[in-house]
């Protein structure tokens, strides 16, 4: 009797787990869940050995992360001597501390890669300049803001597209790199809150049927056969398996308890 209790026990155990087991297996797997805080990008795992072929697309990056540090330096530190206001002038000076940083990772950049640099800005660069030279206190902090905002918002797509394509690994990373400064640059110039957003250039229109991110055929290719799963392996058959070990595992110990 007591023997017969303590079979019908198991049993109802071993089956509420089986069952608990195989509905985790056959279960949608959800969202996973979003960590605390914005991620920061690793780069602790990227080289910067210069391998890899070197484009043309590449050589112009390198040349206008340099041309960028040429007059966006001067322009903080005569943000530094001409603002009276104090956010603008604290921008102003860490914006150019920063380009510095920047400015000596693309020179080691472009010394490893063998990439001839300018040494001066170039001829619109030159006139922003003068312009800021030009203004009084009153209208600086106006034209700083407009001049630098507009300049990130450029070379931001730029960027992107460098990061996403290029084949050269210390290209790679210093498109990262460039991007975290510039993007830390766009928030430092609208905090100020003297961006005229009206007169940056809006996004071009989508292309009908072109999707949100252009995908090439390869790529799609690629994730339509693997389903991201195992290669030639279809999820549903695998955990049918691992479902029918489960199975066959709650009878056996089930038989050996009843043996008992």
């Amino acid at each position: 009797m007591i023997a017969a209790r303590i079979d019908r026990r198991a049993r109802r155990v071993m089956v509420g787990i089986g069952a608990t087991v195989l509905a985790f297996l056959l279960a949608p797997a959800g969202a996973a869940r979003a960590a605390d805080g914005v991620p920061v990008p690793p780069d602790g795992a990227m080289t910067d050995t210069g391998s890899g072929p070197l484009s043309a697309a590449d050589r112009d990056f390198v040349v206008k992360v340099r041309l960028a540090g040429l007059w966006e330096i001067p322009a903080g530190n005569m943000a530094q001597e001409k603002s009276k206001n104090p956010k603008v002038i604290k921008i102003g000076k860490t914006i150019s501390g920063q380009h510095v940083l920047l400015d000596k990772l693309d020179v080691g950049v472009a010394k490893t890669l063998g990439i001839a640099l300018p040494n001066q800005p170039n001829n619109n660069q030159l006139g922003w300049l003068a312009e800021m030279r030009a203004a009084n206190s009153t209208t600086f902090d106006q034209i700083y803001v407009d001049r630098l905002r507009a300049a990130h918002g450029q070379i931001f797509p730029a960027i992107a597209t460098i990061r996403a394509s290029t084949r050269n690994d210390a290209v790679r990373k210093l498109a990262q790199e460039a991007n975290q400064f510039v993007l830390t640059h766009i928030a430092l110039l609208e905090s100020t809150g003297l961006v005229d957003y009206g007169s940056l250039p809006t996004a071009p229109p989508p292309k009908p049927n072109a999707g949100p991110v252009p995908v090439d055929g390869q790529m799609l290719a690629a994730a339509t056969s693997s389903g991201g799963g195992v290669s030639g392996v279809s999820t549903t058959v695998l955990l049918l398996v691992l479902a029918g070990a489960l199975t066959a595992g709650v009878i056996t110990t089930m038989r050996i308890l009843r043996a008992r």
